[in-house]
């Protein structure tokens, strides 16, 4: 402990180290951030975030898997400080050209890329491509759920190592970079994080860091933004990455504009500490890059066409059995992202079942999704978790066919109603595990 106080000392100075140590001793807030694009979530008694026009910190932690928005993709839990990220993305997205290309590059499990995603959508409507990656396959899962359930189809998930976006050579306009971190805001929650803690791994953690930045640098385009942040506090992770970014790689460091009280300004960046603010702790900074080459697009040769369930234009692609709608505003940039083996593009919106094509779970979540596409039975809490929960489901009065399920207007999912009965189409691995009752 005594070694962390002397890095936090260094990093924000004795007395506000003092401050952080003892706020690091309190309980852990809890916050969200609500979709812009599915209105309807609240919660009694949140206090705005300051930085962040969709952000809430809750006054008590509820049970969110028992609650049905939060399947909807109405809202997302991050932490408040978390939430800072976005707001420094914000303040540098409008200087730069549509569709915009941005990368978020260690995505999982997925707070920041729907950060993201809402804030290109208010900013850029279609115009625009978001890549979330997350190298490790299983987090991967993790965050291509969680993308499915924000249903923005200009986000597309990959899963490749930093170095494989090289070969995309000036592609990205921005390049959001939560590099993997030695987790000093993540003591609150996690007491084996502290327990773990040493210098040696902070400087392993440094050296790594560094790896990521250089190994992804050449896919950024000439003039273009990288967002570097972790979770942590140190100088060798936070500071002087930027610093050495800026000097190894070629980048001007910017200033985040910051009109609130509580974040603290330092010599690259800004911090986010426990006992200035209500998060767990955020790092943040901005690198504009001096140099490179721009990426030259090749036209695609697909063809726009409207889709009875959709309504945006789209261009449809097969996936095996699974037929895929991308955004035609973004189908070129798409395609060139094809060496890359995405995980998830665009929204798939039917199977192929012999000859039926049946809806794909991820249409009902999909913000390109036409309401009159199918009959809507808006449903009260507990007729919505029996459908969360996979139990037996009767809907006499509904019509027979497929129905999109949904709660307080928002849809869940799909069911086909044989009246004395409901085949329930919600895949299994979202459904709640938990007792509901």
């Amino acid at each position: 402990m005594d070694r962390f106080r002397d890095s936090l000392a260094e990093a924000i100075g004795a007395a506000r180290a003092s401050v952080a140590l003892e706020a690091l001793q309190q309980r852990a807030c809890v916050a969200v951030r609500l979709h812009p694009f599915k209105p309807g979530a609240g919660f009694a008694g949140a206090e705005p975030v300051p930085w962040s026009p969709y952000g809430y910190v809750l006054a008590e932690r509820p049970v969110f898997t028992l609650d049905p928005l939060l399947h909807a993709g109405a809202y997302y839990v991050q932490d408040s400080s978390a939430q800072f990220v976005g707001t420094a993305f914000r303040q540098f997205l409008p200087a730069l050209q549509r569709p915009l290309r941005v990368l978020d590059l260690c995505a999982a499990p997925g707070g920041k890329t729907t950060d993201l995603a809402a804030s290109l959508r208010a900013a850029c409507g279609n115009d625009f491509l978001l890549v979330a990656n997350e190298v490790m396959k299983q987090r991967a899962a993790v965050l291509s759920d969680n993308v499915s359930r924000w249903g923005d189809p200009c986000v597309t998930v990959t899963s490749a190592d930093p170095s494989a976006f090289a070969a995309q050579e000036g592609f990205f306009d921005m390049i959001v970079a939560d590099v993997p971190c030695s987790g000093e805001g993540m003591f609150r929650k996690d007491a084996e994080a502290l327990r773990q803690w040493s210098p040696d791994n902070v400087a392993l953690c440094s050296a790594r860091q560094r790896r990521i930045l250089a190994d992804v640098w050449p896919a950024l385009a000439p003039g273009g933004i990288l967002v570097y942040s972790t979770c942590t506090f140190n100088r060798e992770e936070n500071d002087g990455n930027v610093a050495w970014a800026s000097r190894a790689l070629g980048a001007d460091i910017r200033e985040i504009d910051l009109p609130w009280e509580g974040p603290i300004r330092t010599d690259c960046g800004v911090s986010l500490v426990p006992g200035f603010v209500p998060g767990e702790g955020q790092y943040c900074a901005v690198l504009c890059k001096t140099g490179g080459r721009p990426y030259r697009l090749r036209a695609g040769k697909e063809k726009a066409q409207s889709h009875p369930c959709l309504r945006e234009a789209v261009v449809l692609r097969r996936r095996g059995e699974t037929v895929v709608a991308v955004p035609a505003s973004i189908a070129d940039e798409t395609a060139a992202l094809q060496p890359l083996r995405p995980l998830q593009s665009g929204t798939a919106i039917g199977v192929y079942k012999g000859r039926d094509l049946v809806p794909h779970p991820d249409l009902a979540l999909s913000l390109f999704l036409q309401p009159e596409a199918f009959p809507f039975r808006d449903s009260d809490r507990e007729t919505a978790l029996k459908y969360l929960h996979k139990d037996p489901l009767v809907l006499p009065d509904a019509p027979r066919g497929l129905l999109l399920m949904g709660y307080a207007g928002l849809p869940l999912g799909f069911v086909k109603n044989l009246g004395n009965r409901c085949n329930n189409l919600l895949p299994a691995d979202r459904r709640i595990r938990m007792d509901i009752v």
